[in-house]
Order: C-alpha cells, then sequence, then structure tokens
C-alpha cells in the first residue's frame, strides 16, 4: 500500500468534522488538521479521532489549503472540506488504488444534501472535484472562495467510482447566509484578478445559471428542492456581479486585500477540474 495523507482545514467545524473523520479512518496513514483557531471544539474533536492539529491564521482558501499540504509526511494528498465525507464506494476505490497509485492526479464526484436530501441533478451534481492528488505536480489555485486543484501541464487525471457527500446547507436559511457571504468574496476576488461587472452580466448570467441548471441540466426533477436550488444559485450570480459593479463605481474603500496564496512558484500550471 502506498501511503496517503488527509488533509483538512477547519474553523468551527465541530458539527461535522468527526462525520468526516470517521469516514477515511479506513484510508488515511496520517490526517492533518490545520485550523483557523476555532472557538469551538473542533480540534479537541480532531485530536481524539487521530488527527494532528496545527494552528494558522485563515488566509483564504486558496492559501490555507496550499499551507496545510506543507504539513503532511506523504506526497499523495487526499484534501476534504470538514462538512465533506467519503461514501464507501469513494472509500473502496481509493483503498484498491492505494496498492499502486499509477496515476498523479485522481477526480471524484461531489454530491451535495440540501436540507437533509442529496441532490443528484442541475448544476451540483456530479460536480467533479480533483482531490487525491500527489502533491509535488498540483497546487490550489484558482479565485477564492471556488478553489481548485492545478496541475503541471501533462498530467492526465483518472476518475474513481464513489462521491464526496458534501453536507453543505441544513436549511435554506444556511443557503442564503452562505450566498451573501460567498458572494462578497468572490466580488473582491474578482476585483482584484481585473474582473468588472455589467448590466448584462447582471441580467444575463443569474438567468442563464437558472436556465441550466434547471432545465438542461433537469434540476426541475428534484422538486421544490431543485427550483430552490436553481433560483438561489441565479440570486447568488446576480449579487455578486452587482457587488462587483458597486466596487468597480468608486467604492473601492469596500476592496480589501486577498490573504496570501502559498502557491508553488515558477512552473506552468493548467486547471485540472473534469
Amino acid at each position: 500500500m502506498q501511503p496517503l495523507s488527509v488533509v483538512i482545514i477547519t474553523f468551527n467545524e465541530e458539527q461535522n468534522i468527526a462525520r468526516c473523520l470517521h469516514s477515511v479512518r479506513t484510508l488515511a496513514d496520517e490526517i492533518i488538521v490545520l485550523d483557523s483557531y476555532s472557538t469551538d471544539n473542533t480540534a479537541a474533536i480532531a485530536r481524539s479521532l487521530g488527527a494532528t492539529v496545527y494552528f494558522e491564521k485563515f488566509r483564504g482558501y486558496i492559501g490555507q489549503k496550499n499551507l496545510a499540504m506543507q504539513y503532511a509526511s506523504h506526497h499523495y494528498i487526499l484534501s476534504l472540506d470538514a462538512d465533506e465525507a467519503l461514501d464507501e464506494k469513494l472509500v473502496s476505490s481509493i483503498i484498491e488504488e492505494k496498492k499502486s497509485l499509477l496515476h498523479r492526479a485522481y477526480s471524484m464526484n461531489r454530491c451535495t444534501n440540501y436540507c437533509g436530501r442529496f441532490i443528484r441533478r442541475g448544476l451540483w451534481y456530479p460536480d467533479r472535484k480533483i482531490r487525491l492528488f500527489d502533491r509535488r505536480i498540483a497546487q490550489w489555485g484558482g479565485l477564492n472562495p471556488h478553489d481548485k486543484i492545478m496541475l503541471q501541464e501533462g498530467f492526465p487525471v483518472c476518475h474513481l467510482k464513489g462521491d464526496i457527500l458534501h453536507y453543505s446547507f441544513n436549511t435554506v436559511e444556511d443557503h442564503v447566509w452562505q450566498n451573501n457571504r460567498l458572494s462578497s468574496i468572490a466580488a473582491v476576488s474578482l476585483y482584484n484578478a481585473g474582473k468588472r461587472s455589467s448590466w448584462y452580466k447582471m441580467l444575463v448570467r443569474p438567468a442563464w445559471a437558472f436556465f441550466n441548471g434547471y432545465f438542461l441540466r433537469r434540476g426541475f426533477l428534484d422538486g421544490t428542492d431543485g427550483f430552490a436550488i436553481a433560483i438561489n444559485t441565479a440570486h447568488q450570480v446576480f449579487i455578486k456581479y452587482n457587488k462587483l459593479y458597486a466596487i468597480q463605481r468608486g467604492k473601492k474603500k469596500n476592496v480589501i486585500p486577498e490573504p496570501a496564496k502559498h502557491i508553488l512558484p515558477e512552473k506552468r500550471w493548467v486547471s485540472g477540474e473534469g
């Protein structure tokens, strides 16, 4: 068996961390938790379940995840969020792959739980993610809060059977709150990356998000949950571009520097998303 480090970043995740850690106990050779000074019992729970816990001030999703990888002892990393867990099929797939680890990067589907129900249609599924990789050829990149693995050019990705189970929204209120928070982060990231908004983007992109998720990706088959997800997705897109529009129209006092990004220099990276 090839050794594997499971790496997780946390902040106030006492409701989720045990489920996450239990799901990887049979495949992890070590578990690294990088905590942003939680004020709840996250760190204590993680330690009680065998994780090694480090602490670091939060530097944005991308910077924090790149830093967390540096604490791992092994080259191959399985990176998870605290509100995620592996289903049994994915656990079996990874254990089987650990016998050889013939590939340098692996993708898997992510399935989100919305108010107690797993959503398998619309924009949220299959939501393919690269989460198992050789850290020597990978780093976290993208624009906060939408981090993604970037691979050195020329490395193929192998897809594994099974799902990451994402326990993201317990209530509709959680969804609305998360939309507001993430749209603010995204607007700042877009502005700092030189992106700009317009009336066209505020009108067309939310409409497309709804149409694509609800009709083309068959979100309507998920009933009222599918409709709520499509509406809230469109709303998130609208307020992201609306906040970006407000920033660029002279309210630059609202623009804050993004946290430092721990990235690997002097290599050419390409998006590893499938």
